[in-house]
């Protein structure tokens, strides 16, 4: 089942997407200090959004890997920045951020996890977009408002993916993409194209392979609204 809604890409697109998804993805490293984040310049593509939100199921479903981004019903099992390689000659990180929005964590390790997730979004040169994932069934909620606020201060362009598109009803997902798409037309940062997506399913799937190939270096990056 495909999504109404989802951006329409050329089939020259797609091909590109599952071509540059075709090499597999390796584990480079995890980071819990901004000192430690990698020094190779490598331009990167950051998956962020609440505590589960779905967010390690979609990075399984868009590298074939099902074991790449641990799953886990515990919310806030991811609590470092891990690196991950895409495509030819690792041309582009792949990095999966912890989940934010957890309060049953202790407090010092939600603190810990802000403060790396503010820092990492506030001063990472190489960081091209945040795919903002938004579960579909909730739409956007405070703690999602706050990091949108932090993006747009710090100028770093993202773009929203619903997550388990699959769960509502049509009318329900179709009410949700409004909403969605009408508050981020007031964020200076954020993209206008919405991604929907169901990694159960795996639709929507290939058109975000085929945006994120079009970020890497030799990619063709669709055109958009420009952030400010």
């Amino acid at each position: 089942m495909e999504f109404a809604g989802n951006p329409e890409f050329t089939s020259d697109e797609i091909a590109r997407g599952q071509a540059f998804f075709k090499i597999p993805s390796e584990f480079v490293k995890g980071v819990t200090d901004m000192d430690a984040l990698p020094t190779d310049v490598t331009p990167e593509v950051a998956f962020a959004g609440r505590s589960n939100v779905g967010k390690s199921s979609l990075i399984n479903a868009l590298t074939s890997r099902k074991t790449l981004a641990r799953v886990s019903v515990t919310p806030g099992r991811t609590r470092e920045l891990n690196f991950f390689t895409l495509g030819h000659n690792a041309e582009l990180y792949l990095v999966d951020m912890p989940g934010y929005g957890y309060a049953k964590a202790p407090k010092t390790a939600v603190r810990g996890w802000t403060r790396l997730i503010g820092d990492y979004l506030k001063g990472r040169r190489e960081l091209k977009r945040v795919f903002l994932l938004i579960d579909a069934r909730h739409g956007i909620k405070p703690n999602d408002r706050e990091t949108m606020e932090l993006m747009d201060v710090a100028a770093v362009s993202y773009q929203a993916v619903l997550t388990k598109a699959d769960k509502p009803k049509a009318a329900e997902l179709a009410a949700t993409v409004a909403k969605v798409s009408e508050e981020l037309s007031k964020h200076p940062a954020a993209y206008p194209q919405i991604l929907i997506t169901s990694a159960r399913t795996g639709a929507g799937i290939p058109e975000l392979r085929a945006t994120v190939a079009g970020l890497s270096p030799n990619g063709v990056v669709r055109a958009g609204k420009a952030p400010v």
